[in-house]
């Protein structure tokens, strides 16, 4: 029996492989155990090599211009404000705001499949929208930021 403690994305797991019989592992990821299929069978006694996981490059979403902006509004520096956090693992369907966009407490900002469903991610914060460092179709872990708002 193994066990790792492994970080991804700021997110702590614990691992532990119980078993590993032909091409197929038994192992508990934080508590949770899973039967996992490896597409090539290993030899136990193997040593494991090291791999190396970066961190996705977040861009920020170019801004649309307003019509006419408020003349005593200051404009925040682009990803200043409070994280939005994604709460579970999952992929980005839709964006539904973006950078400059002003935004209440409890209005939908994102859409996140996890899990076979759909759940729409509210804002916790009411302002405008700073940056944007997801895109649709990308996959995020439990505790990505995935914007900023101030």
């Amino acid at each position: 029996m193994n066990k790792y403690q492994y970080k991804v994305q700021g997110v702590d797991y614990d691992v532990e492989i119980e078993e590993v019989e032909g091409n197929i592992a038994k192992v508990n990821v934080n508590g949770i155990r899973f039967d996992v299929e490896m597409k090539q069978p290993i030899n136990p006694t193997s040593t494991l090599k090291k791999v190396r996981i970066e961190a996705p490059q977040h861009v920020a979403r170019p801004a649309v211009a307003p019509a006419a902006a408020p003349a005593e509004s200051k404009p925040m520096a682009a990803g200043s404000g409070s994280p939005v956090k994604a709460p579970l693992p999952g992929t980005i369907i839709e964006l539904k705001v973006n950078v400059g966009d002003k935004v209440s407490v409890g209005d939908t900002v994102l859409v996140l499949e996890a899990m076979k469903m759909q759940n729409n991610i509210e804002s916790e914060y009411e302002g405008t929208v700073t940056s944007i460092t997801v895109k649709q179709g990308e996959s995020v872990m439990e505790g990505a930021v995935l914007m900023t708002i101030g």
